[in-house]
């Protein structure tokens, strides 16, 4: 194992342990109904997916926000899609515990969920368009989620993003979440992180402030942005590629 894996393991895993308290300080403050941990309860799929993609070389990283409940929140990996994992990462037979707390409506089945994440797809898709199969995605890119928690709130599970919460907790979590994304980039050695979307990249900016670190960003592929579905998805291609390396 590459000195970089072993590092972004030991990171990740101080992460995941300090966003779990964080995850029940949310829901006990009320500031959220129910929130869920993948890091938690999809860690071995997480801790594989850092064995596969971070001692290839990479020096860039593509930073997301935070999980959604189609990708991440049933993988434990950034921008996760069923297909995506098990056609392009080839992770596979490896089970997912249950959140802590589960709602009613957001149910995990881990690698065999049924709904394709759309952000997943377009993102890895593009990846794969530029650099070909995973082994040549993971020389040039890392990609990464700045927090991993999936806030829930009302008896729905409406999906709360982190930049629609605040609170004493919120900017606890968050600065977790910075020193983070700084140890990720230490690890990797990594002198570019591309936030897609404006919140990843304004953290970015703020948890790299001073550094050399190149700061970009690139439109969310989200289907909710009507930038990501413009021309079909034709021009969130164009942006994206315009900034990967």
């Amino acid at each position: 194992m590459s000195n970089a894996v072993e590092k972004l393991i030991l990171a990740a895993a101080k992460l995941r342990d300090d966003s779990e308290v964080f995850a029940r300080r949310l829901e006990s403050d009320g500031i959220a109904d129910c929130v869920y941990n993948p890091l938690m309860y999809a860690w071995q799929i997480h801790e594989a997916y850092i064995r596969l993609a971070g001692g290839s070389g990479a020096k860039t990283i593509l930073l997301g926000m935070n999980p959604g409940p189609h990708g991440m929140g049933q993988m434990g990996i950034p921008f996760a899609a069923t297909s995506v994992v098990k056609n392009l990462l080839k992770i596979s037979d490896i089970e997912v515990e249950q959140p802590v707390r589960k709602h009613q409506n957001r149910a995990v089945n881990g690698l065999t969920h049924p709904k394709e994440e759309v952000s997943g797809t377009r993102l890895w898709g593009a990846l794969s368009q530029r650099y070909g199969p995973a082994n040549e995605i993971f020389r040039n890119v890392f990609v990464l989620n700045h927090c991993p928690l999936m806030i829930f709130s009302g008896p729905r599970g409406t999906n709360i993003t982190p930049d629609k919460i605040s609170g004493s907790v919120v900017d606890e979590l968050l600065a977790t979440c910075d020193e983070h994304l700084r140890q990720a980039v230490t690890s990797l050695g990594a002198n570019n992180v591309i936030g897609v979307g404006k919140f990843a990249e304004s953290r970015a900016r703020k948890a790299l402030s001073g550094s050399q670190t190149t700061i970009q960003s690139c439109w969310h592929p989200s289907p909710a942005s009507p930038l990501a579905n413009r021309n079909a998805g034709a021009d969130w291609r164009e942006n994206i590629l315009a900034v990967l390396p």
